[in-house]
């Protein structure tokens, strides 16, 4: 199983080095930085499962960062988990209507963020923790690589597969054929815009049952979404 990319964003040395290795001996796979705005460009390089954002950072705040992150269509939908020292309840509701998914004060343990993290993930991409994913009729286990529908075995091609489950990871979001060709194919395919298309009937398909609806929905001008 794949492991979770962490992106820790934390200027405390000595944490950030604690966090990491923890985090690390856990099987994540972590990248950190000090810096607020080098934390922007390594989230925009290769896109992390979620991000554990310090508050008070160099460069460009933890608060903007989130700020922006949410604004950004490649990053909206990563989690955030925000750290700061800033206990006021105040502070607390701006950092989670900025777009942080969860918030944990300091000092804290090592050990809650970890739960907080392995909790996030269970709840927005549960394929990480090993765990079947379901939507609406649809039932994929990561660990078995199977995948059914209404309890009915499928079989699909492995390249229909891994799209299906990107899906399945963020249902109801709408991706465009370029983030799926990023989620699906890797930043390095030179594969054509096109061939997301292909696939896409083709996934059609492989999960067509009898009696069930498409619950694949093409967004004009925009992408694709998995519908449950």
């Amino acid at each position: 199983m794949t492991a979770a990319k962490l992106l820790l964003v934390e200027d405390d040395p000595a944490l950030a080095e604690l966090l990491e290795y923890r985090f690390s001996n856990e099987g994540y796979s972590v990248r950190s930085t000090p810096d607020g705005d080098e934390a922007l460009l390594l989230a925009a390089e290769d896109t992390p499962d979620l991000i554990i954002l310090d508050w008070m950072i160099e460069g460009t705040s933890g608060i903007e960062v989130c700020r922006r992150l949410r604004r950004d269509k490649s990053t909206a939908h990563v989690p955030i988990i925000m750290l700061t020292a800033r206990e006021g309840e105040d502070d607390k509701i701006r950092g989670l209507e900025t777009g942080a998914d969860d918030y944990l004060t300091k000092p804290f343990s090592p050990r809650e963020l970890l739960a907080r993290v392995a909790a996030v993930l269970r709840r927005i991409r549960p394929a990480l923790a090993g765990e079947s994913i379901t939507v609406g009729d649809l039932s994929l286990d990561p660990v078995a690589h199977r995948v059914a529908r209404r309890g009915q075995p499928l079989h699909l091609g492995p390249t229909e597969y891994r799209l299906l489950k990107f899906l399945m990871e963020s249902p109801g979001r709408v991706f465009s054929r370029s983030q799926l060709l990023d989620g699906v194919w890797g930043t390095e395919s030179e594969i054509e815009l096109r061939t997301v298309d292909v696939h896409i009937r083709r996934l059609r398909q492989a999960i067509s049952v009898d009696g069930a609806k498409d619950p694949v929905r093409t967004v004009r001008s925009a992408g694709y979404s998995l519908e449950g």
